[in-house]
């Protein structure tokens, strides 16, 4: 099933001028969310999209897309995502990546046409009474949360779901709705 991963990343650095993804902003967290969205054990997820909005200095917003069907020449680890996120930062191609100035309003107003927006707060529906349509998107916070402008304005287009009380990582919840939706549970006949 299709899906998208939307990270709101409050801080994450929007020029290449960094030594660490941690001390840029915490684009660390963003290398572990892009991991957990598109990488399979020996693979890559071809029907997966992820968005990193980065707001931090000094030229917000940043949109960085990787689309999984075209992605190629990665790894998982966060030497080689230091030096792709440096070479996007810095305007250069990569397959399957681009980086534009799109906003987080534009961007959820523009997928809200053809996609389901859920977004992940403790407090929504359970992800177990959910149904998932195609063409499913999720916005999550970085380990500030999503700020509460921003969760207002998807939650025009959207519906809160909840992996439960526990709060989890970002990239640990975009595991396990991976997971959900990979082994969609079916009602007993």
């Amino acid at each position: 099933m299709p899906r998208e991963f939307i990270l709101f990343s409050r801080m994450g650095k929007t020029d290449p001028n960094f030594t660490s993804l941690h001390d840029a902003g915490r684009l660390d967290i963003v290398h572990e969310c892009i991991v957990s969205s598109l990488f399979l054990s020996h693979g890559l997820r071809r029907d997966v999209t992820f968005h990193a909005i980065l707001n931090g200095a000094p030229n917000p917003p940043q949109h960085i897309q990787i689309n999984g069907e075209t992605l190629y020449d990665v790894r998982t680890n966060i030497e080689t995502w230091h030096q792709i996120l440096k070479k996007t930062l810095a305007g250069k191609p990569h397959p399957g990546i681009t980086k534009d100035k799109t906003a987080f309003e534009t961007l959820l107003k523009n997928k809200a046409q053809t996609h389901q927006i859920y977004v992940l707060e403790e407090d929504g529906k359970n992800i177990a009474d959910t149904k998932f349509p195609q063409n499913c998107l999720f916005i999550l916070g970085d380990h500030v949360g999503l700020p509460k402008k921003a969760e207002d304005f998807a939650l025009r287009f959207g519906e809160k779901i909840s992996l439960g009380k526990t709060p989890y990582l970002a990239a640990a919840c975009i595991t396990i709705i991976n997971y959900t939706l990979d082994h969609p549970i079916k009602p007993d006949s």
